[in-house]
């Protein structure tokens, strides 16, 4: 850190000042000495044998002059208080800029940080504030990231109950005039109403489980779970509507009868979500095949089908709320846009990983657990 002129300027003076200062007490010390030990005849004898008595080196060389000793341990007595009054002064300048640099980033300035490199436990501060100061934009970040995403979650939230409401109000409205000709315009209006109070009725239960496991403490209750038969299980309960569109629902677990901490009915609406995502999305598919496999202390889940590939740009996205394929918008297949997002919340509840890939052959999305849930909650 360089000093401004007027720092080194005061430094200089003040370094002048002190040298005049103990130089002026060396003078006084040994003037009282000198009149002490004259107008002390037993002190001067006793100073004249020791001197006699005292030898130095090979030679024997004796000591005749105690004034030279005096000096010499006074002038390294001035260099160390010299050298510890300036650098307390340097040090309380350093300190001084520190403040100063802290007062500049208290005005708005978070872009700044101290730029100082310096020893010990000033460096220490420098580092801590910087952090603090990086710790604190990151924080400001996070709270408008989290105020845009209500933001968005609002908009599209409002965006989608408004299209099926705005439909249902307005079918119901020509009821309501009776502007209908018959009766089989009667039943078309009330069966459009009908199909789009589902459609919101399933945007309402999806952002309700979506808000209920995105809360930092989600209730959670972890039990042993045979994931062998719960694949098995959730491939059956498609069947029939996997069956209507030509696809087979395969599933495997090696080793078999796998077992896990998991909640049970959280990890089922994970898998629910995969494969109804599979049956919406996966179009010319012939099925969708579900596979476990233990890997150390992880087991690894594939649920995959061999339908149209996800565009590789869409693949970074797919767990963003309300993201939807754009070829998949369709309103035959569009869901709600949160079947993901829950996956990707509900993994995370357990300390897991989940991420897709695609290709011309297969899609696959993975999912990947710890077995035991007290080692996940320890390395979190």
């Amino acid at each position: 850190m360089k000093l401004k002129a007027r720092e080194k300027s005061s430094l200089f003076f003040e370094g002048i000042i002190t040298v005049i200062l103990l130089l002026l007490l060396n003078l006084s010390i040994v003037v009282l000495a000198e009149e002490a030990i004259r107008n002390n005849q037993g002190l001067e004898n006793g100073i004249f044998i020791i001197k006699q008595s005292l030898v130095i080196g090979p030679y024997h060389t004796q000591i005749w002059s105690y004034q030279r000793w005096l000096v010499a341990i006074m002038i390294l007595i001035d260099i160390w208080v010299l050298y510890w009054r300036l650098m307390r002064r340097y040090r309380q300048y350093q300190m001084h800029h520190i403040i100063d640099e802290l007062h500049y980033i208290a005005q708005g300035h978070f872009d700044h940080r101290i730029p100082f490199q310096l020893k010990g436990d000033q460096q220490r501060v420098v580092t801590s504030v910087n952090s603090l100061v990086d710790s604190a934009i990151q924080s400001m970040d996070d709270e408008r990231k989290i105020e845009q995403s209500k933001d968005e979650l609002i908009t599209n939230v409002s965006h989608d109950l408004r299209t099926p409401l705005t439909s249902i109000i307005g079918y119901l409205g020509l009821i309501e005039d009776k502007q209908y000709h018959n009766n089989e315009d009667l039943l078309k209006y009330t069966h459009i109403a009908y199909d789009k109070a589902r459609q919101m009725k399933a945007l309402v239960e999806d952002l309700f489980e979506y808000t209920k496991v995105r809360q930092t403490e989600a209730p959670i209750n972890i039990i042993n779970v045979n994931l062998d038969q719960m694949l098995e299980q959730l491939a059956a309960s498609f069947e029939l509507e996997a069956s209507k569109q030509n696809i087979k629902m395969l599933s495997n677990t090696k080793p078999a009868n796998l077992m896990i901490e998991a909640d049970a009915e959280k990890l089922g609406r994970v898998f629910s979500n995969l494969i109804a995502n599979g049956l919406k999305y996966g179009q010319g598919a012939t099925y969708i095949k579900l596979e476990a496999r233990q890997k150390d202390a992880n087991v690894i889940i594939h649920v995959s089908n061999d339908g149209a590939p996800i565009p590789p740009k869409s693949l970074d996205h797919l767990f963003e709320r309300f993201y939807r394929v754009e070829e998949s918008r369709s309103k035959a297949t569009g869901g709600t846009g949160l079947g993901l997002a829950i996956v990707q919340s509900i993994v995370d509840l357990h300390h897991g990983t989940v991420h897709a890939e695609s290709n011309d052959k297969e899609t696959s999305f993975i999912v990947e657990l710890p077995m035991q849930r007290a080692i996940a909650d320890k390395e979190k």
